[in-house]
C-alpha cells in the first residue's frame, strides 16, 4: 500500500514525490537561470502539494534539457549558483531534494551528475552517471562508484541515472551496499517505455529494494519525454505510476524501508540478494560463495570481451555527430594538460 500517495504517513514511512517535469530548451546562461527558477518553484509546489512529503525528486536533464549541448558556459559546478539555489529551496521548504546537473569537467567531457540535498541545505549524495546512454550521450563515464547514504527518516538511499538502470549490476551494487530505496532519474523518450517499466520492477524485486523512478515529460519541439513516474515496492508491486504523460505532475507514494529490512532478514524463498552469494545453502553449509560468472572475473581482470566483439558496429559517438575520442578513461585531454 502507498498510504494513499502519502496522505496517511506511517511513523516509519518515507513519502516520495517524483516530478514529471516539463522538458525545457536550454541554450544560454539566461535559459539556465530561468530553468533553475522553474525547479526552485517546483520544490515549493511539491511542499504545498503534499505536506507529508520527505523528498522531491527531479528527473535527469531537468536543468539542461535533452540537447546534449556541452557548451562550458552552461555547464554547472557544485559551488555554482544553480546548486546554491537548489540548497536554498530545500531549506526554505524543509524538504529533501534530488537534482540533476551537467557538470563542468576541465579534464574532459562534462559529467552527468545527480545530487541529493537534505532539508538543511547540505549536499548528502553526489553521483556521476556511470553508464551514459551511448552512442547518443557525450558525458564522461562516472568515476566515483555508487554512494549509499542515510536519507530521510533513517532510510538507506542510493541514486542511479537513466541508462544505469538497464544494467542489473547497478541495482545490485546499490542493494549490496545497503540501499533500501534506489532513485532512478531519467530523460527517456517513448520508445523506451516498456523496458523502463519492467527494469524498474525487476531492479526492485531482484534486490528486495524500493525503486523510485521518473523521467522528463512533454515536448521541447523535438523530443517527447514520457514522464512515467513510477514507485515500485520491494516485491515488484507498482505502488504509484504516472501514466497520463502530464507535464509537471508529481507522482507520490509512501514507502516503508522498515519492511524492506524485515523482508531481507525474514524471507527464505526469493531472498535473491542474499542467495546470490550463498548458492545452494540447503545442500552445503553456508552455500557456495565462489564467483562462477566469467563476465565478472574477466571484467575485474581487465579482459572483458564478448564473443561477437569484433562485429559490434557502434564503438564511438560518430553515428550521433560526435568526434571519435583519442583519450582513454582516467586521462585528461591533451589540450587541458598543455594548459
Amino acid at each position: 500500500m502507498s498510504g494513499l500517495g502519502g496522505l496517511n504517513k506511517a511513523p516509519n514511512g518515507v513519502v516520495l514525490g517524483m516530478v514529471q517535469l516539463q522538458l525545457p530548451t536550454v541554450a544560454t546562461e539566461d535559459d539556465l537561470a530561468r530553468q533553475t527558477q522553474v525547479i526552485v518553484d517546483m520544490v515549493a509546489k511539491a511542499r504545498r502539494n503534499m505536506p507529508t512529503m520527505d523528498m522531491v525528486v527531479f528527473p535527469e536533464y531537468a536543468l539542461h534539457g535533452l540537447s546534449m549541448d556541452i557548451n562550458p558556459d552552461i555547464m554547472c559546478t557544485l559551488d555554482g549558483p544553480e546548486v546554491a539555489a537548489f540548497k536554498k529551496a530545500c531549506v526554505d521548504n524543509e524538504i529533501w531534494g534530488c537534482f540533476s546537473i551537467m557538470e563542468l569537467n576541465p579534464g574532459g567531457m562534462p559529467y552527468n551528475s545527480g545530487l541529493v540535498i537534505d532539508d538543511k541545505g547540505e549536499l548528502k549524495l553526489y553521483y556521476r552517471k556511470m553508464h551514459p546512454w551511448v552512442p547518443v550521450e557525450p558525458w564522461e563515464p562516472g568515476d566515483q562508484g555508487i554512494p549509499v547514504i542515510d536519507g530521510p527518516n533513517g532510510c538507506k538511499l542510493a541514486l542511479i541515472i537513466c541508462h544505469d538502470g538497464m544494467f542489473p549490476e547497478m541495482a545490485r551494487e546499490c542493494a549490496y551496499k545497503g540501499a533500501e530505496i534506489m532513485i532512478r532519474t531519467a530523460g527517456y523518450t517513448a520508445p523506451i517505455r516498456d523496458s523502463w517499466r519492467f527494469t524498474n520492477q525487476s531492479n526492485a524485486f531482484c534486490n528486495l529494494m524500493v525503486t523510485a523512478n521518473v523521467c522528463m515529460c512533454g515536448t521541447d519541439g523535438t523530443f517527447d519525454s514520457m514522464g512515467e513516474g513510477m514507485i515500485v515496492n520491494f516485491d515488484g508491486t507498482i505502488l504509484a505510476h504516472g501514466t497520463s504523460g502530464r507535464p509537471n505532475e508529481i507522482i507520490t507514494a509512501e514507502v516503508r524501508p522498515d519492511l524492506v529490512r524485515e523482508a531481507r532478514i525474514n524471507w527464505g524463498v526469493e531472498n535473491n540478494i542474499y542467495q546470490f552469494g550463498h548458492r545452494g545453502y540447503v545442500a552445503v553449509k553456508g552455500g557456495a560463495q565462489d564467483c562462477p560468472y566469467t563476465y565478472m572475473t574477466d571484467l575485474a581482470a581487465g579482459r572483458y570481451r564478448l564473443p561477437w566483439e569484433d562485429d559490434v558496429l557502434h564503438k564511438d559517438g560518430t553515428s550521433c555527430g560526435f568526434e571519435a575520442p583519442d583519450r582513454v578513461f582516467g586521462e585528461t585531454s591533451l589540450s587541458d594538460a598543455a594548459e
